[in-house]
C-alpha cells in the first residue's frame, strides 16, 4: 500500500479523504488545510489525521493528493515534487501555462508520477464507449448545472467545460486548428455562461456549451462518426450508439432500412454497452496507485492535463 496524504480538506477533499481511507490500495497518513478551523473539525469529525504542518504530512507520504483552490496548485505541486513524491492533482493542473509546464520537467527531474483529476474519464458511460469512438468528426457537448457560488472565482470553462475538453482531446487524435468562442458574465464577475468552436487538423469540429446558470444538470455529449452515431450521458451514465451496416438483400421484417439519393440501402441497429456501477473518483485515485505500483503511465498525464488547460484559456482569450 502506498502512504498517502490529501491537501485541502474543503467538499471536494473531504470526499478523497473518504475514498482513500476505503482504498486498500492507499494508506491514508492524513491532511493539510491551511484553515486550521477547519482542518481539526473536519479530524474530530471523521478521525482523519490533522497535520497542521505541510512539510510534516508531505515528508510521512510517497504520494500527495492535492484538492486546493487552482491558484495554490503550482506552490503545493512544486515542492512535493522536489521531495521526491507522486503527485495526483485535481483539475485544472494549474492556474496558468507556464505553472503546467514547470511542473511536468519537475516531474521528469525528479522522476516522479503526476496524474490531473479529470474525473470524467472514468465516468461508466464514457469508459464503455470510449473505445468505440473512432475517428469522430463532429461532436456536440453540453455542461449545464444551477448556479453554486463554489468555483465562480474561476470562468465556467475552467470550472465546467475542461472536463468536456479533456475528453474531447482523448479521442480526437489532431491538432487543434482554430477556436472560437463567446463567454457572457452574469451572475459572476467571470463568464457563467459560454460556447465554444473548436476545429482541428483532421477535419473535425466540436462544439461545446458550457453554464453554471442553469435551471437543471446536464452533461451530454454527442459523437458523430462514419456509420456511427454515440451519445453519453455523464450525469445519468447512459450511452446510446446506433449504426449503419449495409442492408441485407432480403431485410427483416423488422430491420430499419434507410436509402441514400444514390440508391445505397443501409441498416441501423442499436447497440446497449454494458455500463459497470464504479466509483470514477476512487477508480481514478487507484488507477493512479497502479501507476505508480507497476512503474506505468497515468490514464491522465499531467501532458494531457496541460494540453487540455492549454485550449481552455485558448477559449477564454477568443471572448
Amino acid at each position: 500500500m502506498l502512504n498517502v496524504g490529501v491537501l485541502g480538506a474543503g467538499h471536494l477533499g473531504k470526499i478523497h479523504l473518504r475514498l482513500l481511507n476505503e482504498s486498500n490500495k492507499f494508506n491514508l497518513i492524513g491532511f493539510y488545510d491551511p484553515d486550521a478551523i477547519n482542518g481539526k473539525k473536519v479530524a474530530a469529525e471523521f478521525g482523519y489525521t490533522y497535520f497542521d504542518n505541510i512539510n510534516k504530512l508531505m515528508d510521512a507520504v510517497d504520494v500527495l493528493d492535492i484538492v486546493t483552490p487552482t491558484l495554490s496548485h503550482f506552490d503545493c505541486a512544486k515542492k512535493a515534487i522536489e521531495k521526491g513524491k507522486h503527485i495526483f492533482i485535481e483539475k485544472p493542473i494549474t492556474n496558468t501555462l507556464e505553472e503546467a509546464e514547470a511542473l511536468i520537467a519537475l516531474k521528469n527531474k525528479h522522476q516522479v508520477k503526476g496524474q490531473v483529476g479529470h474525473v470524467e474519464r472514468f465516468n461508466p458511460a464514457f469508459s464503455a464507449v470510449k473505445d468505440s469512438i473512432i475517428n469522430p468528426m463532429f461532436i456536440e457537448t453540453h455542461r449545464l448545472a444551477e448556479f453554486n457560488p463554489r468555483g465562480t472565482d474561476v470562468p465556467v470553462v475552467l470550472d465546467l467545460m475542461i472536463h468536456d475538453i479533456d475528453a474531447i482531446l482523448s479521442v480526437v487524435h489532431s491538432n487543434v486548428k482554430s477556436i472560437n468562442a463567446s463567454g457572457v458574465s452574469v451572475i459572476s464577475k467571470s463568464p457563467d455562461i459560454a460556447n465554444a468552436r473548436i476545429e482541428f487538423e483532421n477535419g473535425c469540429v466540436a462544439n461545446l456549451t458550457a453554464s453554471r446558470i442553469s435551471l437543471k444538470n446536464m452533461r451530454k455529449s454527442r459523437f458523430f462518426q462514419q456509420d456511427a452515431y454515440i451519445s453519453v450521458d455523464f450525469l445519468e451514465k447512459k450511452v446510446e450508439v446506433v449504426r449503419m451496416k449495409d442492408a441485407p438483400e432480403q431485410p427483416g421484417d423488422f430491420d430499419m432500412i434507410l436509402q441514400n439519393a444514390e440508391g445505397e440501402k443501409k441498416q441501423i441497429y442499436f447497440e446497449n454497452p454494458e455500463i459497470d456501477n464504479n466509483n470514477a473518483i476512487l477508480d481514478e485515485l487507484e488507477t493512479f496507485a497502479d501507476a505508480i505500483t507497476n512503474n506505468t503511465t497515468p490514464i491522465v498525464t499531467l501532458e494531457q492535463g496541460t494540453q487540455a488547460l492549454r485550449v481552455a484559456l485558448q477559449i477564454i482569450a477568443s471572448f
